[in-house]
């Protein structure tokens, strides 16, 4: 059976800075029509990046659509035709100073296939050395180094609540516990 759904009608609600969103009319599979509304994004990148200590690096940073402050790896948006992992390693240089080598993408994730059509790139990396942070002006960050093990118990017992940083965390560990990655 095909489960395809052909768009009809596409309006455009919001066209903003970071996103757009828009409402389709689609003919269902069985003929039917419905309606989707959809969020478009330009993707994302995440960056796990571990230390010769084998810690990870973290930021903090407060999230507004969440009124919280979150633990999460270094991550942004990606520049629309831009190579995810040169924006990652972008991201990694500008948030936590960190260069990194080795680096392995760690595959994508659909974060909210339901509505949204954003797309997020995870990639291991080992951390070189250090230098200067660059953030954006409206971002305030601090940044921590947690071990992996810790990292690993954080995201099973609900204290790292960020998708991309808990996919990106057990795909690292399990690297590392099948010998695909070695630790220092």
């Amino acid at each position: 059976m095909d489960l395809s759904e052909k768009i009809l009608e596409k309006k455009d609600v919001l066209n903003g800075r970071i996103l757009n969103v828009h409402v389709d009319t689609v003919e269902l599979p069985n003929g039917k029509k419905s309606t989707r509304e959809i969020v478009s994004h330009p993707g994302g990148v995440c960056i796990c990046a571990l230390t010769n200590n084998n810690e990870l690096l973290f930021v903090r940073q407060f999230r507004y659509a969440f009124k919280d402050t979150l633990l999460e790896l270094p991550a942004g948006t990606l520049i629309p035709g831009n190579d995810p992992l040169s924006e990652g390693i972008r991201e990694l240089k500008e948030e936590t100073g960190a260069i990194g080598y080795d680096y392995m993408s760690l595959g994508k994730i659909y974060p909210s296939p339901g509505y949204c059509e954003e797309i997020i790139y995870l990639y291991f990396c080992r951390v070189k050395e250090f230098g200067k942070t660059n953030f954006d002006e409206d971002e305030f960050i601090t940044i921590e180094k947690i071990p992996i093990e810790k990292a690993l118990s954080m995201v099973l017992n609900g204290e790292i609540s960020d998708a991309k940083s808990q996919v990106a965390i057990l795909k690292t560990y399990f690297l590392i516990k099948n010998n695909k990655i070695s630790l220092n």
